[in-house]
């Protein structure tokens, strides 16, 4: 079998392979990611699951994580629940809220082909 070097599997932060936005509502965090290939959809969609995204948010207190697939975008949208301590008026944190909490899951390790990275150059 002989593979591309561009179908290597990598192992990235999500940011390398996707772009998000964020906003909050009360207590719930709403995050959408979408990747910067289309073809890495399907990639994405069987490793973004709810149980990882919520193992990766426990910290903050989430209770539960609904992803809406939204694949002729393509993109997934996170709904996670209870992990604003309150809401925006309901916490004294003063920036742990929408956008900030975003990157935890941009931050979340994924493994992707090569191709399908943003910059493969830059440092891992």
């Amino acid at each position: 079998m002989n593979m591309n070097h561009q179908d290597t599997p990598v192992s990235v932060p999500l940011h390398r392979v996707a772009h998000g936005r964020a906003g909050d509502k009360g207590n719930r965090l709403n995050v959408s990611i979408m990747p910067y290939h289309p073809a890495a959809y399907p990639v994405l969609a069987a490793q973004l699951t709810e149980a990882r995204v919520l193992a990766l948010y426990a910290h903050r207190g989430a209770t539960r994580v609904v992803r809406h697939d939204l694949p002729l975008l393509p993109a997934f949208n996170f709904v996670i629940d209870d992990v604003l301590e309150g809401g925006v008026n309901g916490s004294l944190n003063l920036d742990g809220h929408g956008k900030s909490n975003s990157f935890i899951l941009l931050g979340m390790q994924v493994q992707v082909p090569l191709k399908f990275v943003h910059d493969p150059d830059a440092p891992r």
